[in-house]
């Protein structure tokens, strides 16, 4: 069987500012300035300009703005695992808020790890965005310099990172895993276990560890799993590793709600466990499907929503270097039995 190809048509041209100029009677500045809002336009003149795009079809490119040395609108959101509750929550708040402030949000996948977290920064400085938002990862203090000296703003969000320079927003992650000890300690629980991952973050090293010496204070050592990416599936795994030794664990604090829910679903299913009589179980992040009535998790809450509005505001004004940090609340809800 033979086919047949057909010839491509020539890629149609974007309607350009020298055509509106000519089609308005106007300078090619009087258009910059008409769709910039810098400079003063008469008030006959942007009709005319106005009227001009609209018939032809016009639309400004803001991405040569950038390479002109004008503020591009772009702010570049660095994430990885885009899918899990938490994350995808964030997106789309923080992408919502920066809509409401003219800014176009550019999402960057990335593995999560230092390296492609970096190469995602760079690729930020080709598309001369304003700012990075960055949510996963710790990109070296070096490149984030890099990026302050190229007038880009660095927001470095639930990360340790001391890039001076950069804004900072952050939760306060020890206060948190030390309540999570003690509710398990009131619900009388005495075999403690923590649930992580391989995933090695700021927010995931730092619960893990807070978590750890806030039992060793108290003369209590804990179990730590790290089987698996931070994701349900390694949560059911981390069951089947605790929940099948002899002398299983009574209270778990897993630092993700994602991990817990995996967590809670092996250890009905597979173990015929019964939460909270059994085993007390204490999620991290509150996301939405925490308040399900199959897990009614109780968890922490990251105020997301006021997270979300410091980004917007340090995005939108003269700030520089600023230190933002905010306190999670626990939630109480039917995972961890009363003391």
């Amino acid at each position: 069987m033979t086919g047949s190809t057909t010839p491509r048509a020539d890629r149609v041209s974007y309607v350009s500012a020298n055509e509106v100029a000519e089609r308005a009677g106007v300078s090619r500045s009087a258009v910059s300035r008409t769709f910039s809002g810098a400079g003063s336009v008469a008030p006959a003149t942007r009709r005319k300009v106005m009227k001009a795009a609209e018939e032809l079809g016009y639309h400004a490119n803001l991405l040569a703005r950038g390479l002109v040395g004008e503020p591009s609108k772009i702010v570049c959101l660095i994430a990885a695992d885009v899918g899990q509750p938490y994350h995808s929550a964030m997106i789309d708040k923080v992408t919502r808020q920066l809509q409401l402030h003219g800014k176009v949000a550019m999402l960057i996948n990335t593995a999560g790890d230092d390296d492609s977290v970096s190469q995602a920064l760079r690729q930020s400085l080709h598309y001369r965005a304003e700012a990075s938002v960055v949510l996963s990862g710790s990109p070296p203090a070096k490149l984030v310099q890099s990026c302050l000296s190229n007038g880009q703003r660095v927001v470095l969000v639930n990360r340790d990172d001391d890039a001076e320079g950069a804004e900072r927003i952050r939760i306060d992650n020890r206060s948190a895993c030390r309540e999570a000890l003690a509710l398990l300690r009131r619900a009388g629980c005495a075999r403690l276990a923590c649930v992580s991952s391989q995933a090695r973050t700021s927010s995931m090293t730092t619960r893990e560890s807070a978590f750890a010496e806030a039992a060793a204070e108290v003369g209590i050592e804990i179990d730590v799993v790290r089987v698996g990416p931070t994701s349900y599936e390694t949560g059911q795994e981390s069951a089947r590793v605790l929940l099948g030794r002899s002398n299983p664990p009574d209270g778990v604090f897993c630092v993700t709600d994602l991990l817990a829910f995996g967590f809670i679903d092996a250890a009905r299913n597979i173990f015929g466990v019964e939460i909270p009589r059994d085993l007390c179980v204490i999620g991290f992040d509150d996301v939405p499907q925490a308040r399900w009535s199959c897990y009614e998790l109780t968890t922490f809450r990251q105020p997301m929503d006021e997270m979300v509005a410091r980004i917007a505001e340090i995005l939108t004004s003269d700030t520089i270097g600023s230190d933002s940090a905010f306190e999670v609340l626990p939630v109480w809800r039917k995972t961890v039995r009363m003391g």
